[in-house]
């Protein structure tokens, strides 16, 4: 398997930011909402998603 550097990069950040907040995850999570509320330009939107259609039973 082929190491890719940008994924390399993304799990060690995500490591570090983990050990930060002594891997407890309700303290990660309020963290990055609290990121959230400080940049919200950093943001994506997408839009909806339109709803799939159902198939007829036979």
């Amino acid at each position: 398997m082929v190491s890719d550097p940008i994924v390399e990069e993304i799990r060690r950040i995500r490591q570090e930011h983990a050990k930060r907040f002594n891997y407890d995850l309700r303290a990660i999570v309020a963290d990055l909402r609290e990121q959230e509320q400080k940049h919200p330009e950093r943001l994506v939107s997408l839009p909806p998603k339109p709803p799939r259609r159902r198939r007829r039973a036979l």
